[in-house]
């Protein structure tokens, strides 16, 4: 009785013990085929298409597998030189699209990103729970981003406020994103992807940082 093997089978036998390498895969097949070859059937061996076919199927799953690790290691390797050049963002501020402002020094800083001009924009400054702090009038701004800082000072031990950005033209909402800036401390990796660490909150993606200045 003649048994076929197919790449499924080889992806099966990986998948079941864990990533292995081309070279251990090869050498399964080889042993499956060995077996298939021993246990044919007489009258019914088989074919040297199929054989071709068999073989053929193993080297696609070893370049597949090869080409895989290649990759991972290539991965690596840039991550490592991501974090070697971001080391250099260190101490710098950054923005990152957050509704929450740092305070640093009796200062926190932040900007309004506009998605058309507006005649008037204001920015409510509260505590984590809601209790209105101040408003700071920004007054008529062109579309794009602009930078505000809120002194703090009175508020003695404030770490962390919210902040809401209203902006209008001729009484219509203008839509805005509002941006916090923090200073990076460290520089990491988090799933293979560049994180960096902030002086007033969470650590975050590289990919979050909407302006290094």
């Amino acid at each position: 009785m003649t048994t076929a093997i197919s790449s499924s089978t080889a992806t099966t036998a990986t998948s079941s013990t864990g990533a292995v390498s081309a070279q251990e895969q090869t050498d399964r097949f080889m042993k499956l085929l060995v077996a298939q070859l021993n246990n044919q059937d007489p009258m019914n061996p088989m074919d040297n298409a199929q054989m071709t076919s068999q073989i053929a199927q193993i080297n696609t799953v070893s370049g597949i597998q090869e080409l895989n690790e290649t990759m991972k290691s290539m991965a690596a390797q840039f991550t490592s030189m991501q974090v070697l050049q971001g080391a250099s963002m260190v101490g710098h501020g950054v923005l990152v699209e957050s509704g929450t402002l740092s305070v640093d020094s009796g200062v926190a800083k932040g900007a309004v990103n506009l998605a058309s001009k507006a005649d008037k924009v204001t920015i409510d400054i509260k505590t984590a729970g809601g209790q209105l702090l101040d408003t700071v009038n920004l007054g008529s701004l062109p579309a794009g981003q602009t930078s505000f800082q809120w002194d703090a000072s009175k508020y003695s031990g404030l770490t962390n406020v919210t902040f809401k950005v209203t902006a209008t033209q001729g009484g219509q909402a203008v839509k805005t994103t509002s941006l916090a800036q923090d200073t990076v401390t460290a520089v990491g990796t988090d799933n293979g992807a560049m994180s960096l660490q902030l002086k007033g909150r969470s650590a975050v993606a590289y990919s979050a940082v909407k302006s290094i200045l």
